[in-house]
């Protein structure tokens, strides 16, 4: 080998053992690199140059649906760190848990898109076309009510009162009534009525219309005739819902409480007896109650004694009273408990409940 090119091999190994292996230097000054001083450097420093880059990109989407509520902007994809030097990880944004904002879970919430209708309708307008010819089905059971067809035995010309239907109330002044469903499956007896423990309730309707959901309060007279039907509705509801265009319609119903609703009470809340009644037989029901009756109970005045009436088989929306209590001038608490609202309690003797078709008023029996 000649002289000049050992002195060029010696001086290369001399600069090579003053610099070293410094992948990063050899980068920064541009130098050219192996492949394998590539690799080497790539693996001593990806993991901290990963968690580093992780720390300052813009928010996750864990936390995109606190969004709306900041001052910064929606979007994440501008909030560069160059741009937001000051953006912190996921784990600790303000609030950053879903038990910090309400209805959050994890993700934009509907609510911050396209707010929650206050009729919980899911966003559904209600409207609809050929509205009056939903097609006949078995109705649906609910948390508050149930779902199926809305139809009706009234006239929409002639808003008629109601005449008081199965549950035998007989001629009264209610303009807003209804029957509801006795199945859920014909024959198997799973529906709302139940033996007309459903009568005097109140349920909310709501159907879909050309001109989308309409809805109206009604309260419970009667039981349905049809095995499909869900709701049946009086006159004075119909219209309101179904103008001129009687037929079938898609509906919802939930019961709720019938005080402070117009159109539902013929009179003041009484204490009825069937007729017949003797002092030996006697069974009563309440007209115009609060909701529909979850039990009654007549406590003796100074006895401490008390009898729990129990539903009639078969005669629907009426419970009977003992014979004792019928043979005596004692005075007695007939407390009556509804599905919601407040109890009301009459005070009369034992003999006034043998009296057939007595209408004890409860404004005239109180203490």
């Amino acid at each position: 080998m000649k002289p000049s090119v050992l002195a060029l091999f010696a001086l290369s190994v001399a600069f090579l053992a003053a610099c070293g292996d410094d992948s990063t230097l050899a980068k920064a000054d541009d130098s050219p690199v192996s492949s394998s001083e590539l690799a080497s450097a790539g693996s001593s420093s990806s993991a901290g140059a990963s968690a580093e880059s992780s720390s300052k990109e813009a928010p996750s989407s864990s936390v995109s649906g606190e969004s709306s509520s900041s001052d910064a902007p929606a979007s994440s994809a501008g909030n560069s760190s160059a741009e937001a030097p000051n953006s912190v990880s996921s784990s600790e944004s303000a609030p950053g848990s879903s038990a910090d904002v309400p209805g959050s879970s994890g993700e934009a919430s509907s609510s911050s898109v396209t707010p929650a209708s206050s009729d919980d309708d899911d966003g559904d307008d209600g409207k609809c076309t050929d509205c009056d010819s939903y097609t006949a089905a078995d109705p649906t059971l609910t948390e508050k009510g149930g779902k199926g067809s809305v139809t009706t035995y009234g006239s929409v010309t002639d808003k008629e009162t109601s005449l008081g239907g199965a549950c035998n109330y007989g001629q009264t002044n209610i303009q807003y009534y209804a029957a509801i469903h006795v199945n859920v499956s014909p024959g198997d007896d799973k529906g709302p009525w139940n033996g007309g423990a459903a009568c005097g309730g109140c349920v909310r309707v709501k159907a879909k219309t050309p001109d989308g959901w309409k809805r109206v309060t009604v309260r419970i007279t009667d039981r349905c005739p049809d095995a499909n039907c869900g709701v049946d509705l009086g006159g004075a509801p119909a219209a309101d819902i179904m103008g001129n265009r009687v037929g079938r319609y898609y509906g919802e119903w939930e019961f709720v409480s019938c005080e402070g609703v117009e159109g539902v009470w013929g009179d003041s809340t009484s204490l009825w007896v069937k007729e017949g009644a003797s002092s030996f037989w006697s069974i009563v029901h309440v007209r115009n109650p609060k909701d529909m009756v979850n039990s009654i109970t007549i406590y003796e005045a100074n006895a401490g004694k008390s009898y729990e009436l129990e539903m009639v088989v078969g005669t629907e929306n009426f419970w009977t009273v003992p014979p004792e209590v019928l043979q005596t001038e004692n005075r007695y608490r007939v407390v009556v408990k509804y599905r919601t609202g407040t109890d009301d309690e009459w005070i009369v003797k034992g003999s006034e409940l043998a009296v057939g078709e007595a209408n004890l008023y409860l404004h005239e029996h109180r203490e």
